[in-house]
């Protein structure tokens, strides 16, 4: 039997043996892994069981766990109002040896398949009933209460770091203060989302977060398909055009720009243009 996986910070799961972590799985849950259909992404993996559920299992050091722990799929059973796959059950447990642990949650099937890649870059053409339930979904999540702080990138969301990414590309006496902070999935891209039922899912890293970042995240990731992308922000132009929008939006623009963006990225244009625009509102308000 393959070894488990050591603690560098470049393990692809995608690439490494996983067989030990998903026999702990299915002793864990008491069921078995379609391992046929695994699906096998850099940092996590994800099977159908014989009892017709799905089970995201998902692997992180310590250093990106936090003081919150990293139980999210488990804290959506509370949200109400909020498109979502029902959680059944969940394990945790730690790499001998490693400052590793590794997290596993059973939850419903999926009601479709995932929209696309993160970054789309064709428009799916989702019919009008998908983007009224994704603004539903999205409104609720917004009044739901939780003390949960929100992890996009598996990085804690903060005052300080904002301000940092994006006074690279401001005036220094710019105000970057963030005042309408609220529950926020903080993932939200193409990839974890169905069609043309909406529902949305992967919700490791959600909590509190400045209004607009789902919203500006959404619309980074459509930036390729420019009707696609004006479709993102008529629909959640009410969190995009409020001052924390503007300026969660100029968070993902300087996340699309820097550190070393590749020249052929679509999105790079777009996100100049919006970045400009959006630095002369905040610099004249």
């Amino acid at each position: 039997m393959p070894s488990s996986l050591s603690a560098t910070p470049h393990t692809d799961l995608r690439v490494e043996p996983v067989d030990d972590v998903l026999n702990q799985v299915e002793r864990s849950f008491q069921t078995s892994l379609d391992l046929g259909a695994l699906v096998r992404k850099r940092r996590s993996l994800g099977a159908r069981t014989d009892r017709g559920t799905w089970v995201r299992i998902e692997r992180r050091r310590f250093d990106k766990i936090g003081g919150q722990g990293w139980n999210g799929t488990e804290c959506t059973a509370l949200l109400d109002g909020v498109a979502r796959p029902q959680w059944h059950r969940g394990s945790a447990w730690r790499e001998p040896d490693d400052a590793v642990m590794w997290r596993a949650d059973e939850t419903d099937l999926l009601p479709g398949a995932p929209i696309g890649s993160s970054v789309l870059a064709t428009d799916p053409h989702l019919p009008d009933d998908w983007w009224h339930a994704l603004n539903r979904s999205l409104d609720a999540l917004a009044v739901q209460h939780t003390r949960r702080v929100a992890t996009p990138d598996t990085l804690t969301i903060t005052q300080s770091g904002v301000t940092e990414a994006i006074q690279r590309f401001l005036h220094a006496d710019t105000d970057t203060a963030l005042n309408q902070w609220r529950p926020t999935h903080a993932d939200l891209h193409w990839a974890n989302m169905t069609g043309p039922r909406f529902c949305l899912f992967d919700w490791e890293d959600w909590g509190m977060a400045p209004q607009g970042l789902d919203a500006a995240s959404l619309w980074g990731n459509s930036l390729a398909v420019p009707a696609l992308a004006e479709r993102v922000r008529h629909e959640r132009r009410h969190d995009l055009e409020s001052r924390d929008g503007k300026l969660m939006t100029f968070f993902v623009c300087a996340k699309i720009l820097t550190p070393d963006p590749h020249p052929e990225d679509p999105r790079l244009q777009p996100a100049r243009d919006m970045a400009a625009r959006v630095a002369d509102d905040l610099q004249r308000g």
